[in-house]
C-alpha cells in the first residue's frame, strides 16, 4: 500500500524480478512506476517482465503524452533501472523539476569516445583513443601507437562486442566486424572506438550521490584469464574491504570520474585499471551496478545500492548525514562463473559435487541446466554456471576461488 508516494524507474533491468529498486523504494513507503522508454524493447531486454509496479507507461515518442500519463501519480523521482533507460531518465527527470543529472552530459554518461574526452578535460588519466572512420585510419592509428589494443561499440553494456588485438590488421577485422551490426541494445554500430589497452588490476567501484555527494556502496575486484581465444576473460569477482592508501586511491578517481560526468544524483558503476601510472577509468554508468552485485554486497555488508540509492532520492537527509560512512564486510563474498570450454547438449555437470565440498561454497547459479545448448565462454553473456562463495576470511574465499578454477575445464562438462 502507497504510504508516500511513486518513483518512476525507467527499463526494467533484469533484477527487478527479484525486488531490485522496487523493493527498495517499497521498504521506504514508495511504489514505483515503469517507464518504457521505446514502444518496443530491445531484443536483449525482450524476456524482462517488469513486476512489482503499481502502473506502467510505454513512451511513444510525445514527451506531454508520457508527462500527462504520470500526471496521477505525482513523481518525487525517476530513477534508470538499466543502461539502456539512462538517456531517458536524465529527460524525464530535468522535464519533472526532480533531481536530476541533467541531458546536457547525457551524451557523455552513455557514448564512451565522450564519456572518456571528457573525463581527460577534467585532467584525469584517459585512455589514448580513436573513434574510427574508416579501415585505413584505424590501421595507421594503431601502428603509430603500437602494443595492443581494445576495439568495442560505442554504447553498449557488459563485454559486448569487445575484441583485443595485438596488430593493426587484428583490429581492422575487429572493426569490420562490428560495423553496421546491432549492439546489445538493439542499436546499429554506425561508429565503433579503439582504445589503448589498460595493463593493472581491475576494479569495479558501486557508487550513489545525491547533491553531488558520493556514497561508495561496494568495492570489487575481478580476475581474468585468457581462455577460448579471448584474452581478458573474466572468471571471478571479490568484494574488498574499504581500507587502506590504495582503496582511498581508488575511491578518489572515481569520485572525480563521477564529478568530471555530472553524475549528480542516484546510483553510479565506475570500472577502473589500476595501471602502474595510476587509477585509468574503462568506463563508467549512471545505473545499478550489474548481475547480482547488490545482493552479494547486502549479504557482506548488511546494505547495498538498492537501500542507498532509495535513501538518496526519497530520504535525502538521511543519505547525506551518512554518506561518507564506510561499508564493514561480516562476510567476504566471491562469484566465481565457470568457463565452458566445449559445445553441444549438456548432459550434467560431472565436478558439480567437488565444488560443493569447498569451505566457502554457497550455491550454484545454473544457467545452462541439463539438456540445453552449451557453447564455449567467449564473455559474460555465455557463462553457464556461477559458484557463489561465502566466508568470514578473505583468504578462504580467494583459495577456493582458486580451486574453483582448478576444477574447471572439459572433464567439468559431460556434453553430447
Amino acid at each position: 500500500m502507497v504510504t508516500n508516494g511513486y518513483v518512476v524507474l525507467v527499463d526494467a533491468s533484469p533484477t527487478c524480478r527479484s525486488g531490485g529498486l522496487v523493493g527498495a523504494f517499497e521498504a521506504c513507503g514508495y511504489a514505483s512506476v515503469h517507464v518504457q522508454s521505446t514502444p518496443v524493447r530491445p531484443e536483449f531486454y525482450a524476456s524482462v517482465v517488469p513486476t512489482g509496479f503499481a502502473a506502467e507507461v510505454v513512451h511513444h515518442g510525445d514527451m506531454e503524452e508520457t508527462l500527462r500519463a504520470l500526471a496521477p501519480y505525482a513523481p518525487v523521482a525517476v530513477v534508470p533501472d538499466s543502461e539502456y533507460g539512462v538517456a531517458f531518465a536524465d529527460l524525464l527527470s530535468e522535464r519533472l523539476g526532480l533531481a536530476t543529472n541533467g541531458t546536457e552530459g547525457s551524451l557523455a554518461r552513455r557514448d564512451k569516445y565522450v564519456m572518456v574526452e571528457k573525463i581527460k578535460a577534467a585532467g584525469l588519466r584517459g585512455a589514448r583513443q580513436l573513434l574510427i572512420e574508416d579501415s585505413a585510419q584505424l590501421e595507421a592509428w594503431h601502428r603509430e601507437l603500437g602494443g595492443r589494443v581494445v576495439v568495442k561499440p560505442l554504447s553498449s553494456a557488459g563485454s559486448d562486442g569487445i575484441h583485443y588485438c595485438d596488430t593493426p590488421e587484428q583490429a581492422v577485422r575487429a572493426y569490420e566486424s562490428l560495423v553496421g551490426t546491432d549492439n546489445l541494445f538493439s542499436e546499429r554500430n554506425d561508429l565503433v572506438l579503439a582504445q589503448e589497452y589498460l595493463a593493472g588490476q581491475e576494479f569495479a567501484v558501486n557508487m550513489v550521490s545525491r547533491d553531488g555527494k558520493h556514497h561508495v556502496c561496494d568495492i570489487w575486484t575481478s580476475t581474468h584469464i585468457t581462455a577460448n581465444g579471448v584474452l581478458d576473460l573474466c572468471d571471478g569477482m571479490v568484494l574488498l574491504p574499504y581500507e587502506g592508501e590504495r582503496t582511498d586511491r581508488i575511491v578518489e578517481y572515481c569520485e572525480q570520474v563521477l564529478d568530471a560526468l555530472d553524475i549528480r544524483h542516484g546510483p553510479a558503476h565506475v570500472q577502473i585499471k589500476l595501471t602502474p601510472s595510476g587509477p585509468c577509468v574503462i568506463e563508467a554508468a549512471a545505473r545499478m551496478g550489474g548481475g547480482s552485485t547488490a545482493h552479494y554486497a547486502r549479504t557482506a555488508t548488511g546494505e547495498s545500492q538498492l537501500n542507498w540509492t532509495a535513501d538518496a532520492y526519497v530520504r535525502p537527509e538521511r543519505f547525506l548525514a551518512r554518506h561518507r560512512e564506510r561499508y564493514e564486510v561480516k562476510q567476504f563474498v566471491a562469484g566465481a562463473p565457470m568457463i565452458s570450454p566445449v559445445e553441444g547438449t549438456l548432459r550434467s555437470y560431472t565436478g558439480l559435487e567437488e565444488l560443493k565440498k569447498l569451505e566457502s561454497f554457497v550455491g550454484v547459479r545454473e544457467f545452462v541446466r541439463s539438456g540445453d545448448r552449451i557453447v564455449p565462454t567467449v564473455n559474460d553473456l555465455t557463462y553457464p554456471l556461477l559458484v557463489e562463495l561465502r566466508h568470514d576470511v578473505l583468504e578462504s574465499v580467494l583459495r577456493d576461488l582458486a580451486t574453483v578454477r582448478y576444477l574447471d575445464g572439459r572433464d567439468f562438462y559431460d556434453v553430447v
